[in-house]
């Protein structure tokens, strides 16, 4: 008997092709896994309400036709309603940036990852949670199944997320990253990981990681486990623009965390305290809001089913 499943999809990710690509491949989703209810997003941090209201409904399985940010916003709207123990959750990647995918193995062949959700062996992963300061000035919190960084990432959310995404996720980020180089200035911050302060000055960029990846296919947390219970932090800090660039292919590959002055740790809560102009916040590609942030682990909160729990 197949589980009561509901497909949440964002219509505009990858730069509208989502929406084009899933009507296509609605067939084949429910000769698969059955009878199927659709949830489209209306806008930002819909997926939230979607994903809420369909379990409290009965649906067992939330499958994320998307990328990155929806899954964030799902993730979000079950563990803040107490729900992450009633649905597992899946991910068909459609989306931009496909981070998550790389580090859970989900295959990008469409097929393949359906047959992977109808198998149903279930893996228990970590989630975090976010307590950060939203754009009006009010203290807000999220989840997040990935990434949770702030710095140039948060400058480069907010660009790529303005601009059209008609070449892919992968060139999309790297083409917002140079932009951000280029425009971003080092913010002071202090960072604490389970109260010990490990950075304090100018700092570039700040990543408390439960997956490897960000960025449209950076390895920033090349040693992070998305089911050991910590959070990788990853704190690169003040570089000049031109040692930033010369830098950037190490973290695309993974290389950087034996580079002087970054700073690598591992803990259960990181804080991050401006000291003078916040920078920005983003969580699995979006952009929230900025400094201060406290980020905390929250182990096995997630069922998911469709994956491999990945790290290095």
């Amino acid at each position: 008997m197949s589980l009561r499943t509901l497909v949440v999809v964002n219509p505009v990710s990858a730069g509208g092709a989502t929406r084009r690509r899933f009507e296509k491949l609605l067939p084949r989703v429910q000769e698969v896994l059955g009878p199927c209810d659709v949830g489209w997003t209306q806008g930002p941090r819909d997926a939230e309400r979607i994903a809420r209201e369909g379990v409290r409904a009965g649906v067992e399985r939330v499958v994320v036709a998307g990328g990155d940010g929806t899954m964030s916003e799902v993730v979000t709207g079950l563990l803040a309603a107490g729900l992450g123990g009633y649905a597992e959750v899946a991910l068909l990647p459609l989306g931009t940036g496909g981070d998550l995918r790389r580090t859970l193995a989900v295959p990008l062949d469409l097929d393949a990852a359906l047959a992977g959700i109808a198998r149903g062996e279930r893996v228990a992963l970590d989630a975090g949670r976010v307590a950060y300061v939203d754009r009006a000035g009010r203290e807000a919190a999220a989840y997040f199944a990935n990434v949770a960084s702030f710095g140039i990432s948060g400058l480069t959310t907010e660009l790529v997320n303005r601009a059209p995404k008609a070449l892919g996720g992968r060139v999309s980020f790297l083409v917002g990253t140079l932009r951000a180089i280029a425009a971003y200035r080092a913010a002071d911050v202090s960072l604490r990981v389970d109260g010990e302060l490990v950075h304090e000055g100018p700092l570039v960029l700040g990543a408390a990681a439960n997956g490897r990846f960000f960025g449209g296919g950076m390895e920033v947390a090349p040693r992070a486990r998305p089911d050991d219970g910590l959070l990788d932090l990853v704190a690169v800090p003040g570089f000049g623009k031109l040692r930033l660039l010369a830098e950037l292919p190490r973290i695309y590959r993974g290389s950087h965390l034996d580079v002087a002055g970054v700073v690598w740790r591992r803990g259960a809560v990181v804080e991050a305290t401006p000291r003078g102009e916040p920078p920005f916040v983003e969580i699995d590609g979006e952009p929230l809001g900025r400094l201060p942030v406290r980020i905390e682990i929250l182990p096995k909160a997630l069922t998911v089913v469709g994956c491999e729990a990945r790290g290095g």
